[in-house]
């Protein structure tokens, strides 16, 4: 009877053995798949951010060539209005300066015109006595 007994108990134990190891399995190739999924979902949004990466550095290269060809222009102009400022400067004292010149030719005209009238009233005075 013990060794039925023991015989019964060991096949028992092996049949729970079994069971538990084949359960351990089973769990096992669980964890492997949800692992495998996780890799694979991390690759996934590696590759996506690795996409949003290249966008970002193209269009960061388009703004920098931008801005190089707007700093171009920037100088372009501000070289352009220097020499208008300079130029419009040169025009300001020629004006003030011909405006100047005229305003003493109209003195000159105005100092003239009186004394012709002067020396005219003068000679026509004389022509009367």
């Amino acid at each position: 009877v013990f060794c039925q007994l023991h015989r019964l108990s060991t096949a028992c134990h092996n049949h729970l053995c079994t069971a538990d190891m084949s359960q351990q399995g089973a769990t096992l190739q669980a964890y492997n798949a949800e692992l495998v999924k996780c890799i694979e979902d991390l690759r996934k949004k590696r590759e996506e951010l690795h996409g949003q990466i290249i966008a970002e550095e193209e269009e960061k290269l388009a703004v920098q060539n931008d801005l190089h060809i707007l700093t171009e222009r920037l100088t372009r102009i501000t070289e352009s209005l220097n020499k208008k400022y300079a130029t419009r400067t040169e025009f300001d004292r020629t004006i003030a300066d011909t405006e100047g010149a005229y305003m003493k030719i109209l003195e000159s005209s105005q100092s003239l015109l009186q004394v012709l009238k002067r020396d005219s009233f003068t000679l026509e005075d004389g022509e009367r006595q």
